[in-house]
């Protein structure tokens, strides 16, 4: 959709009616947006947990002393960033999605985008409102999922990743995986139907839940900050510079780094910008060559006299937490099934995620590497993404 300019005192029925009035409000007085500006809306697409709009202004927002754009920060750095710079007169407006707090505590994550723009990363919080929230917004184009696979951007994702995993977040140090694994459970459990509970066998899956923390505790694995969901909408790329900056926090928490390297495997299946954006397409799992290649850059931009073994430790490690990834966005898709009303179709991507996890799981356990692509000497094993049968190659 084009930017199609509307006053601040008009209403747009296709654009501004999505908008919460507080929204609005929230959005003239934070940025002091004068009377006569023309403001421009554009819905971004991609987005499966909050509604997300570009809001832009022609007329540059004076600055004004007693604006919470100043209540952090430097007074000088604000003044430069909104008074007069008309390439800077845009922000972000965050509609929460509906049943967010099925998943998450919405405070504890505004408390954590909070900390993680003090930690230099990701954009600023401007304003909040009783549904949503006024964001930076950064002149930077997102990734698209071919960009994941070109060497040279995935060589600068797993640098950034590692300096994220090292961030000093306050809060829980612990994993938090296994606890968000059974607070999922347990709501799907709550709200599916009878259907559901069969189908997926829910009622089976605190005993995976178990086994799978079980055999975690033997792995050793290194603990960091991490995204939790790292998929390409979630990557910007400068405009400028070229840099990369992670968005969305809202899953973000201490885990295995190991969890968060798979997850970010898992979402190369994925291009949430098709007609059908819920289906993956699991042959583009990343290989082993690929996925070392990746792990070898990412302990690199740490440690220089990184060795092979310890590029295998951490790639097990990943290929085991793959089914973890699996079994998480499956009960996310559950969840969402009822609760969200994006137009998305949650079940059937919850269906794709759990056939995934039995499968990984399994392959797992009997080889000791990752189901979607197992490379031996002799054979690859693939996976059909509609029919999870053994293929060779």
């Amino acid at each position: 959709m084009d930017l199609s300019p509307v006053s601040v005192n008009q209403w747009d029925s296709e654009n501004w009616s999505k908008l919460p009035p507080e929204a609005l409000q929230t959005l003239t007085l934070t940025l002091s947006i004068p009377i006569n500006a023309n403001i421009y809306v554009r819905q971004l697409k991609g987005a499966m947990t909050n509604e997300v709009y570009q809001c832009s202004w022609d007329i540059a927002a004076q600055y004004c002393e007693g604006s919470d754009i100043n209540a952090k920060g430097d007074k000088e750095e604000d003044t430069q960033r909104f008074k007069g710079d008309k390439s800077r007169n845009a922000v972000l407006v965050r509609v929460y999605g509906k049943g967010v707090e099925n998943f998450f505590d919405r405070e504890d994550e505004i408390r954590t985008f909070e900390a993680i723009s003090n930690a230099g990363q990701g954009p600023r919080l401007l304003g909040l409102f009783a549904t949503g929230r006024i964001e930076e917004f950064l002149h930077a184009r997102t990734l698209t999922p071919q960009d994941l696979r070109h060497p040279n951007v995935s060589a600068m994702i797993a640098v950034k990743l590692r300096e994220f995993h090292q961030l000093p977040i306050g809060g829980e140090h612990a994993p938090q995986i296994w606890k968000r694994l059974r607070d999922w459970l347990n709501e799907a459990i709550n709200i599916c139907s009878g259907e559901n509970l069969a189908e997926f066998g829910l009622h089976n899956i605190r005993n995976e839940i178990e086994e799978l923390e079980n055999k975690s505790s033997t792995l050793n694995s290194e603990v960091g900050f991490c995204h939790n969901d790292l998929q390409y909408g979630n990557i910007l790329m400068d405009n400028k510079d070229g840099s990369l900056t992670f968005i969305d926090y809202e899953y973000a928490a201490y885990n295995p780094v190991a969890y968060d390297l798979a997850n970010h495997f898992c979402e190369m299946t994925a291009d949430y910008h098709t007609d059908s954006p819920h289906v993956l397409d699991f042959s583009k799992y990343p290989d082993l060559q690929e996925r070392q290649r990746f792990i070898r850059e990412y302990l690199r931009s740490s440690d220089a006299d990184v060795n092979q073994c310890q590029v295998e430790k951490l790639s097990s490690e990943v290929d085991f937490y793959g089914s973890t990834s699996h079994l998480l966005w499956g009960l996310w898709g559950l969840i969402s099934h009822h609760v969200n009303g994006i137009d998305f179709n949650y079940i059937e991507y919850a269906r794709q995620r759990f056939r995934k996890f039995h499968l990984s799981k399994a392959i797992y356990k009997f080889f000791g590497v990752d189901c979607l692509e197992l490379d031996t000497r002799r054979h690859t094993l693939r996976f059909d993404d509609n029919d999870p049968k053994e293929g060779h190659t």
